[in-house]
């Protein structure tokens, strides 16, 4: 938010250099970060002055070409080279003297220097309008009033506006000071504070007046919950123009182009007091009647941007007999704005529901310095007020009459608010003790009122645009603010509270596996938890249905939170081979949300996402793709080094894998891990293999921080045995695992896929699994005819019920 310095001392008198206000306005919590200087004319025409041309002769080499001797003031005449056809003597000219920056018309600068034309000295120049930069006239110099005296500044002349400029990172809670009036409201209060005590100077309105009742608008609201308070008047024989020089100076320091003098009052009389305002032309309301109401959905509605938009039947709108005219505290019509040929207006000044305000802005698409008022919550004690403040501008700088009372429909007062303050809780919350008097001062400099006092505390009324203060503490924070941070005293002494944590606390258990995955060469991730729905269509085990949606998204790509953090790692990928890195080892911590039949549902997990080279290109080795086994020795290794044994391998249950496999302890599944599916990588045009592990970090930290449970070490050796099948395409492990269980439910204790082929010296249609099955029997040592017989019935049923071939 830009705030003029000079538009500031308006409503309070102040001498201070703006290097100390913007530290006191900081302080205030209306953090200024940067102070600009801004001239109405570049340069500030520093180095012009009044010149009185003495002397006018014929230069003796040049026709066209005149020499002149000017006096400046200084009371030493200087000769001048001047082009000029109307120069002439006894003129009062501007005059760049040497040393002088001017500016082009593209704005570039040029220095006037001392030299000689066509043989004769020039110790400056007599300047044109456009040299200037006042104009684009260059058929001859500027000649000025004769009552000028030689040597006036022309910055004095032409009345050069210089100002300086606060940038200011207003937060969205101060709402009360999105404007100049707002700004220095604040700075009054920080002023008493440090015993400054100056008046808040508001503009006066007792001038206005109904010149006439010719011209009347009948204005229903129809929903007052969205519109609590509407005004409005109009406004005839005006004449549309540009602004006067101060107006337009005035919206220029804060970076806003002026249009003509109707839209400049309206959006000076915003940035002035905070209270957004629209001009119709009164000639383009149908049957005379404004009316304040919401539209069928599906309306279309052009607006002054030349874009047709869709309204929806919660969008606020003012109307007239045939349609809308306005999207209400957002942005105005194409057909019924104010034009060059407009001569009467009807001016509209209105408080609207926030809420609503902000619905229809984000609907829409659409930002406005007046949405951004609106959906923080303006004055509403001001609507009145502001719209006679506009309406004696327009009739300063447009001319016109006043040809109506003045429509004020509020059903139903806006209160301000009450809050009781403890004297206690503002001494425990801040820290210090502060005397009752410094309270009650700093409250009443912020226009909050006392309506009771006792000894324990006071009783408040909080005025109704402080929409940031409802309580207590809200209370204690103003009061904080405007005493000072700085001024909060500190003892030397340091406590610190030191807590028990469990050894396997969350925080810690990350911090374990992160640095483990960190030196073996991957890069921690983290996306963003808003996603698009349409993510849930790519699996059958999400559901569309199951989607938290957010009520009012910056975008449909972010309108949801995320069922999967695959999709985010995927995106990851993506964006990363796109610019020609397509070595990545990634892994996240994150959560899940899911919005179920039995409640909202919410999910930590853990994932690795590797494609592309085992290691970096080198002259040293040749380059090999990562595999299946390698990506689930990196599996294996965080179980590994969180001390999780005994786990047992199961088909995959997740259909995002192409191969994959689980592993479980007990009923509780802790990962499934594989390859992810052609479709699905198609989906962020990835052509490279891509391996995605998925943890259930809530059950890892339930099983790690649970009771340790052992079992004594079986005194009979366990056996393994490996069978590479030739396999059809269709043939998933799960098909195999399936198949071995049922074959053998006694020693078999353990089924793992550790190797996928798929390529060369294959048959078509078929790929190549590496499976091992381990053998125990906990009574006995199996012997190599046990073995053999149970590996022997598990091939068999595999080749009958798969049609797999040992390799």
């Amino acid at each position: 938010m830009r705030i003029s310095y000079n538009w500031l001392k308006q409503f309070i008198k102040l001498d201070w250099k703006s290097e100390e206000t913007a530290a006191l306005l900081t302080d205030l919590g209306l953090e200024v970060e940067g102070v600009e200087k801004f001239e109405s004319l570049k340069g500030g025409l520093e180095g012009v002055v009044v010149g009185h041309v003495l002397t006018c002769v014929q230069h003796p080499n040049a026709d066209r070409l005149r020499i002149t001797t000017v006096d400046l003031g200084d009371g030493t005449p200087v000769q001048i080279v001047c082009g000029a056809p109307n120069v002439a003597m006894e003129q009062k000219v501007p005059v760049a003297t040497i040393g002088t920056t001017l500016y082009d018309k593209e704005g570039n600068a040029f220095q006037i220097k001392k030299g000689k034309i066509r043989g004769e000295d020039s110790h400056g120049m007599i300047c044109a309008e456009d040299e200037l930069g006042m104009g684009q006239g260059h058929d001859g110099i500027m000649v000025l009033k004769e009552d000028l005296k030689p040597g006036t500044p022309a910055s004095k002349v032409f009345n050069i506006e210089v100002d300086e400029v606060f940038e200011i990172g207003l937060t969205p809670n101060r709402a009360d000071a999105m404007s100049h009036w707002g700004v220095a409201r604040d700075l009054r209060a920080g002023l008493s504070q440090k015993n400054v005590n100056t008046e808040l100077l508001t503009p006066s309105v007792s001038n206005f007046r109904v010149d006439k009742r010719t011209l009347k608008m009948d204005v229903k609201v129809v929903d007052s919950k969205l519109a609590p308070r509407y005004c409005g008047v109009t406004i005839s024989g005006i004449t549309v123009k540009p602004s006067p020089a101060w107006l337009q100076n005035k919206l220029k320091a804060i970076g806003l182009t002026p249009k003509n003098n109707i839209v400049d009052v309206t959006n000076y009389v915003l940035h002035d007091l905070g209270q957004p305002l629209h001009a119709f032309d009164a000639a383009k309301i149908k049957g005379n009647k404004v009316i304040v109401k919401t539209v069928e959905a599906g309306t279309k509605f052009v607006t002054l941007d030349d874009v047709e938009r869709t309204l929806h039947e919660e969008d606020l709108m003012i109307c007239d007999e045939s349609g809308p005219m306005c999207i209400a505290g957002v942005f105005g019509g194409k057909t019924s704005g104010v034009t060059e040929s407009t001569s009467s207006i009807f001016l509209e000044s209105a408080y609207f529901n926030p809420v609503s305000i902000r619905k229809t802005a984000k609907r829409h698409g659409l930002s406005t310095d007046a949405s951004f008022r609106f959906e923080r919550g303006i004055d509403p004690t001001i609507t009145e007020y502001a719209l006679k403040r506009a309406a004696l501008l327009i009739q300063e700088t447009a001319g016109g009459e006043i040809t109506s009372d003045i429509e004020n429909i509020c059903p139903k007062k806006i209160e301000d608010h009450s809050v009781l303050l403890n004297f206690s809780n503002v001494t425990r919350t801040i820290g210090q003790e502060l005397s009752k008097e410094t309270i009650k001062k700093i409250l009443v400099s912020l226009d909050i009122k006392i309506s009771t006092m006792s000894d324990a505390g006071l009783g408040l009324v909080i005025p109704a645009y402080r929409v940031d203060v409802t309580r207590e503490i809200d209370v204690i924070e103003e009061i904080l603010r405007v005493y000072g941070y700085n001024n909060i005293t500190f003892t030397p002494k340091l406590n610190a509270s030191i807590s028990n944590s469990a050894r396997n606390e969350d925080y810690k258990l990350q911090n374990i596996i992160a640095a483990q995955m960190v030196s073996l060469g991957f890069n921690e991730m983290m996306a963003n938890s808003l996603t698009t729905p349409d993510y849930a269509k790519l699996s059958e085990n999400l559901r569309e249905e199951f989607n938290v949606i957010i009520l009012n998204p910056l975008s449909n790509d972010l309108s949801a939170m995320r069922q999967s953090l695959l999709f985010s790692a995927l995106e990851a990928v993506s964006f990363n081979i796109n610019r020609r890195r397509s070595d990545l080892k990634l892994f996240e911590f994150g959560k899940t949300y899911h919005k179920l039949p039995s409640g909202n549902d919410e999910n930590k997990h853990f994932t690795l996402t590797v494609t592309g080279s085992r290691l970096a290109e080198s002259w040293s080795y040749a380059q090999k793709p990562t595999d299946f086994f390698m990506f689930k020795g990196y599996v294996n290794l965080v179980f590994s080094r969180l001390g999780v044994t005994k786990i047992q391998s199961q088909p995959v249950v997740n259909d995002v894998f192409a191969e994959g496999i689980g592993l479980s302890m007990g009923n509780e599944i802790l990962v499934e891990f594989g390859t992810i599916k052609k479709s699905i990588l198609k989906q962020f045009d990835i052509k490279q293999d891509v391996f995605y592990a998925d943890f259930n970090w809530d059950a890892i930290i339930k099983l790690v921080s649970g009771k340790i449970k052992y079992a004594e070490i079986s005194k009979f050796p366990e056996v393994r045995r490996d069978l590479a099948l030739l396999v059809d395409q269709g043939v998933s492990f799960e098909n195999i695992f399936t198949i071995a269980r049922a074959t053998e439910k006694t020693v078999l204790k353990d089924i793992s896929l550790f190797d996928v082929y798929e390529g060369s010296n294959l048959p078509e249609g078929k790929k190549s699994y590496a499976v091992s099955f381990m053998l125990q029997d906990s009574s006995k040592t199996l012997t190599d005819e046990q073995i053999d017989k149970i590996m022997t019935k598990i091939r068999v049923n595999l080749e009958k019920e798969t049609g797999a071939q040992l390799r």
